[in-house]
């Protein structure tokens, strides 16, 4: 009796292999037990040099340290996580990824980690990128993991500079509390958008913040913020600077009037004194409005 021959399966590892995203397992205490070509291209890792290797060896920079501890609390707590994430290649560099990380369990029990990743470059730069914009992908501790080339454009910041520190160094500190309720989830709010001043040239600007979740599961981690001059507040400090400089001659021109006056009033006739003084009073008057309406 003939038989057809059964059709070819790939294997698990197979499959693992041909994933485009950087898939890596480990075990509870971080060891590399699977490790695919996609992660050997991101990371520049061999799989045979990594595998046997810590995690933290291969893929986690300094400034990760505390976020990667943070996600085995999760998992531990049998929740994935996904956010933004600055992990290490093998040559030092370090790049922004959108990773997931997912636990293995055994009878309710973690025995395992599975981390898909893939490079957040290749992701979003070209939606960033092409923005007018200025975007950044932050964390949960506010941590900048990437910055669009627009914020170099728009508000002098290095991009080098910016990746890897607190957005909340350029933002004004009476501003903080801002930035925390925009990037706090709150469902029923359709957009997250608010102003707020930040650090450029040396200087306060004020900007709109436009705010939404990398991720809506449960458990992600990482908000994208986009950020552009706030033009109404722009025109509102243009406005303040045009009537400050406005004050300020107006005040000027009135002192220098009131001397005339006063020059005026100690050479004068009687019978001119008395409109001169009540010239002078009126000025006078005219000048301590002009203090008080309007102040510098």
């Amino acid at each position: 009796m003939d038989t057809e021959a059964l059709p070819l399966r790939p294997s698990a590892d197979e499959l693992l292999h041909a994933l485009g995203h950087a898939v890596i397992a480990t075990d509870t205490r971080g060891t590399v037990l699977s490790w695919n070509d996609a992660a050997e291209q991101l990371y520049g890792w061999p799989a045979a040099e990594a595998v046997g290797r810590d995690i933290t060896e291969v893929t986690v920079p300094e400034v990760s340290q505390q976020a990667a501890a943070e996600i085995m609390v999760a998992l531990r707590e049998g929740r994935p996580w996904s956010g933004g994430f600055p992990v290490r290649r093998r040559s030092g560099e370090v790049l922004h990824a959108l990773v997931t990380d997912t636990g293995v369990y055994r009878g309710g029990e973690l025995i395992g980690i599975v981390g898909a990743s893939l490079n957040l470059g290749d992701a979003v730069r070209h939606l960033m990128e092409r923005s007018s914009d200025a975007a950044v992908l932050v964390d949960e501790h506010h941590l900048v993991s990437y910055a669009s080339p627009a914020v170099a454009n728009l508000f002098g910041w290095p991009v080098d500079e910016v990746v890897g520190t607190p957005i909340t160094d350029r933002i004004h500190p009476e501003d903080h509390q801002t930035l925390e309720e925009l990037l706090a989830a709150d469902p029923p709010r359709a957009e997250r958008v608010g102003e707020l001043r930040v650090r450029t040239d040396g200087a306060w600007s004020w900007v709109e913040v436009a705010v939404t979740d990398l991720y809506t599961q449960p458990g992600s981690q990482g908000h994208v913020c986009n950020i552009r001059r706030s033009e109404r507040l722009a025109r509102l400090e243009e406005r303040e600077r045009i009537l400050e400089a406005v004050h300020s001659e107006v005040l000027q021109d009135l002192f220098a009037a009131a001397l005339e006056l006063d020059r005026a009033l100690m050479h004068a006739a009687p019978s001119s004194a008395a409109r001169i003084e009540a010239a002078r009073d009126a000025v006078g008057r005219a000048m301590e409005t002009l203090r008080e309406v309007v102040k510098p």
